[in-house]
C-alpha cells in the first residue's frame, strides 16, 4: 500500500514542480492555491459522507458500495494534493500512524497538546 502512495506523492510534486496549468489537474489546483485545493477537500469530504449513508447495508458489489470506494479514493487523492502543496508527502502521515499504532485511541487524544 505504501508504495503506491509512494508513487502517488512523486507523480503530485512532478506535477506541482513542472506540470502546466492547463493540462495538469494537479498543477491546476497548486496554481489556484491552498484554499482551493481545501475547498476541494471539503466537497469531496462531503460526498464521501452522503456515500457512506447510502452505502450502509449494502453488498461489496453494489453501486452504493463503489460510491464508497470511488469518494474515499477521491478524498485521499486531494489530501495528499494538498500535502504536496504544503511541501510534505504520504510518509509523514504513515510515520504519524506509525507513531499511534498501539495505543488507545482515547491514550493518543489525551495525550496531545491542548489548544
Amino acid at each position: 500500500m505504501s508504495n503506491m502512495l509512494t508513487q502517488l506523492d512523486r507523480v503530485l510534486r512532478m506535477r506541482i514542480q513542472e506540470g502546466d496549468a492547463e493540462s495538469s489537474y494537479v498543477a491546476s489546483l497548486h496554481h489556484k492555491g491552498l484554499n482551493k485545493i481545501l475547498e476541494k477537500i471539503g466537497e469531496e469530504a462531503t460526498e464521501l459522507v452522503i456515500a457512506a449513508k447510502d452505502a450502509e447495508g449494502q453488498d461489496a458489489d453494489s453501486d452504493a458500495h463503489r460510491a464508497l470506494i470511488g469518494e474515499t479514493a477521491d478524498l485521499w487523492f486531494h489530501s495528499l494534493v494538498m500535502l504536496a502543496h504544503l511541501g510534505t508527502d504520504s510518509r509523514e502521515v504513515l510515520d504519524e500512524l506509525g507513531r499511534r499504532f498501539g495505543l488507545s485511541g482515547l491514550e493518543e487524544k489525551a495525550a496531545r497538546p491542548q489548544s
